[in-house]
């Protein structure tokens, strides 16, 4: 049958499917299984037939909040879906929505249970406040293949080094926890303005996060600052620091962090009065005009923070694993030329 002149067809309703969890998908709740399969689809729209019981596993009806195993059986129902969500949802099956260039990046370490890369500074980890896009985006779409691919911890966007991504499930559970329970051991390069006493060694800080006010363009926009220990808001936060140069009117340091606040290395090198060159939140906004705008071989147009180093265990082997990701080009450059500075006699 033709279909009438000026009126389009209607949307095919999907059939039942059963889909069987893998391992990569246990241990997740319904709700957000069902987000991966119906990718497109309102939540509004699956909590709703979750709550109508047309989603079943084993047979058997589930909240949203039920974790899957492997080899459980989900009855996905049929979706009826306008053009306008069935169209999105074609663009997020076939990966990610348009305009997400493809990327690979500096691949530190790879297996089947992870990929440790080099992250540059500017590019933001995933997508989101402002960026429609990250490295974990571009990854996916660089390697359409993979099953799994989700982020273990994140770095600022000015921020370069050393970045883990998980591709099991399984992996990624293990080195969350891994974070969580400090097992790991995570060390940044840093240079500071001054000469950073070499006897200040632990920054034992609470730290809170606020948001600006204001009507300015910078107001909603994330911040951190030190409380008072009593501060009922503030989030125990150290931070370890070696100083591995001194150098003219600079401090190249090795900080290690026990605790991963936001911008906690930033904000507790700051606090001392050494806030990091090239940080445009918590830095020397003057000088770090004066070293932007230096010659090529002396300037500095990026925030001078890089994750140099990384311990953890190998989520299958539970082998001790330890990586290096030595200074980008622009910072080593800036270093040297640092290191060949002399103060006037």
């Amino acid at each position: 049958m033709k279909d009438i002149i000026g009126v389009k067809p209607p949307t095919q309703t999907p059939a039942v499917k059963t889909v069987c969890v893998d391992e990569n998908s246990a241990g997740q709740r319904v709700d957000n299984f069902l987000m991966r399969q119906l990718k497109g689809v309102p939540k509004t729209h699956i909590y709703r037939i979750i709550r109508a019981g047309e989603v079943r596993v084993n047979k058997g009806r589930v909240g949203a909040d039920t974790r899957l195993n492997d080899g459980d059986l989900v009855r996905v129902p049929p979706v009826r879906m306008s053009e306008r969500m069935a169209e999105k949802a074609q663009v997020m099956a076939e990966g990610l929505p348009h305009g997400v260039p493809a990327r690979e990046f500096v691949v530190l370490m790879e297996d089947e249970h992870l990929l440790v890369i080099n992250k540059p500074a500017g590019v933001a980890v995933h997508g989101g406040s402002g960026v429609s896009f990250g490295v974990i985006e571009q990854l996916r779409m660089a390697r359409p293949q993979a099953k799994f691919l989700e982020l273990v911890h994140r770095l600022d966007r000015e921020t370069s080094g050393i970045l883990l991504v998980a591709k099991k499930r399984s992996a990624l559970k293990n080195l969350q926890d891994q974070f969580r329970e400090r097992q790991t051991g995570k060390t940044y390069l840093a240079m500071v303005r001054g000469q950073w006493p070499a006897k200040l060694k632990v920054l034992d800080k609470p730290l809170h996060k606020y948001l600006l006010d204001g009507k300015d363009a910078q107001a909603g926009e994330r911040r951190v600052k030190v409380v008072a220990r009593d501060d009922p808001d503030g989030m125990p936060s150290i931070t370890l620091v070696r100083v591995r140069e001194s150098l003219f009117n600079t401090s190249l340091l090795e900080v290690t962090i026990k605790t991963g606040r936001t911008h906690q290395i930033r904000v507790h090198l700051a606090s001392e009065g050494y806030p990091i060159l090239g940080d445009d939140k918590y830095g020397d906004f003057e000088l770090n005009k004066l070293l932007a705008r230096a010659n090529a071989g002396a300037g500095l147009k990026r925030m001078f923070l890089h994750a140099w180093r990384l311990q953890f265990n190998h989520p299958a082997t539970d082998e001790r694993m330890e990586l290096l990701a030595e200074l980008p080009a622009e910072l080593a450059q800036f270093s040297s030329h640092q290191a060949l500075v002399r103060p006037n006699p």
